[in-house]
């Protein structure tokens, strides 16, 4: 096949990125044909389990191998493809696809690891599990059809709700401007898939939501990353950007943004607001973590009033993730697309699921639980920020709220390797390549600060600086 060097100055997963290509390009190793699992390839070549991976998904990501759940790698068709640089990803995103169901699979949602501190859920003690029960005790007792399918932009009186609730931000809707989805990501599915098209530049947080990041990247859009700061946004390279690329929309998370948990400030809201307005894009909110912030802060949406924003929330961070009930609101001729879409692709949401969140909503200690939930969290945040520096890592902001601290170690290089060893340990990280537009590896781990006090992740993080 090839061999390697390990004594060159070239990286070894640049020499066996390069060795893949070389084999693919010459033609020796034909589209369709299997390539060596990842232990057959380090145990034949003396090399390490996560070398291998972490070329292999650079691989991927490059469009030369395709991943088959159960199966291995494959080499990919590539029609029409220009040859890229080794060890880098190409610009275009839309000349490849990118497997992103073999990530979920095999790192970011990995449930089946004991230890979770770069997961991206609540632990269940912490949701409003006795509100859930209740509202499942009052719907029991109810007569209720469970006949049919349901109205197809969900339960009228929990779109009501949501009005209400979003009246509190200061967002004036009806409730025919707000349609039930399935989770936040059914929401953001239905908005890429309405206004993205193949080749399209569309803008989104960098680093960002990786679950929307391969959504895009399989619509074929161009990513076009807007690095995030700790009070929100680079707004010279944002508004560099915008001209450059002239995006048809900028897909972002302004408040305790996942991974960074930054909190972008009133006057960058403003700062993009006009942008949109100026050079006529969309801008679709995800405001998933609004109900962990302890302050009471304007969004994108309020400021708009959803002339140019379609904003999206979710009850799954704080009710329960399994019950899958977020939302949309939007100017009603794109909400009314969004629906035709919603009936398209899946009919309607589940009215059952949607009782049962609105059963927890009105429950008369659904506030409570908000205000116990949040302070919970301020204290874990102050808690890891300090346990976290104790092991020599560095803080991209503290946010003192929401779910996620945004660190790395300056002796830990690649992100992506140290999770795979974590994940033979039964942790399961966050590796920074993961919310990455690019792609690219990176130093940086998202940690959930309900996740990462337990005394083995710490003490692993901790075994790891003093190995590095």
């Amino acid at each position: 096949m090839f061999t390697l060097n390990p004594k060159s100055t070239s990286p070894l997963v640049v020499q066996i990125v390069e060795g893949f290509r070389d084999l693919i390009q010459s033609g020796n190793l034909r589209p369709g044909s299997k390539a060596p699992s990842i232990r057959q390839f380090a145990h034949a070549h003396g090399v390490s389990v996560y070398t291998v991976v972490d070329a292999y998904d650079r691989l991927v990501a490059l469009g030369y191998f395709v991943s088959r759940p159960h199966s291995g790698f494959f080499v990919r068709k590539r029609e029409g493809v220009a040859p890229q640089a080794p060890g880098t990803v190409p610009a275009e995103t839309a000349n490849y696809n990118f497997d992103s169901m073999w990530y979920l699979r095999r790192v970011f949602e990995a449930r089946a690891l004991r230890m979770k501190p770069g997961c991206g859920w609540l632990p269940g003690s912490w949701l409003f599990e006795e509100g859930l029960r209740r509202s499942l005790r009052t719907l029991a007792g109810e007569n209720v059809d469970l006949g049919g399918y349901g109205e197809p932009k969900g339960f009228a009186p929990l779109r009501q709700l949501v009005r209400d609730l979003l009246a509190e931000q200061e967002i004036a809707v009806s409730a025919d401007q707000v349609l039930l989805t399935q989770g936040s990501s059914q929401a953001m599915d239905l908005v890429a898939r309405r206004l993205v098209r193949p080749g399209d530049a569309v803008l989104v947080d960098d680093p960002g939501y990786p679950n929307l990041l391969f959504s895009l990247r399989f619509l074929g859009a161009r990513l076009i990353g807007v690095p995030r700061t700790p009070a929100g946004y680079d707004l010279a390279a944002l508004e560099a950007l915008v001209l450059e690329h002239q995006p048809k929309v900028f897909f972002t998370q302004p408040r305790l943004q996942s991974p960074t948990g930054s909190v972008a400030n009133l006057a960058h809201l403003h700062r993009v607001v006009q942008l949109a307005e100026q050079h006529h894009f969309t801008v679709v909110e995800n405001d998933i973590y609004a109900d962990l912030d302890p302050e009471p802060r304007p969004s994108l949406a309020s400021l708009d009033q959803l002339q140019r924003v379609v904003y999206i929330s979710s009850f799954s961070k704080t009710i329960s993730p399994n019950i899958r009930v977020g939302f949309l609101a939007a100017p009603p001729d794109l909400l009314e697309d969004f629906a035709q879409l919603k009936m398209i692709s899946g009919l309607t949401s589940s009215e059952f699921s949607e009782r049962l969140a609105y059963g927890a909503l009105v429950d008369g200690r659904w506030r409570k639980h908000l205000r116990s939930l949040r302070e919970r969290l301020a204290q874990a945040h102050q808690r890891v920020a300090q346990q976290l520096e104790n092991v020599g890592f560095e803080l991209f902001c503290e946010p003192k709220a929401g779910m996620f601290l945004w660190a790395r170690h300056p002796y830990i290089q690649n992100a992506t390797e140290l999770a795979y060893k974590a994940a033979e340990q039964d942790i399961l990280l966050g590796p920074g390549h993961l919310f990455a537009p690019d792609l690219q590896p990176s130093p940086w781990f998202r940690f959930n600060v309900a996740f990462t006090e337990e005394p083995q992740v710490l003490a692993f993080l901790k075994s790891q600086r003093q190995a590095a």
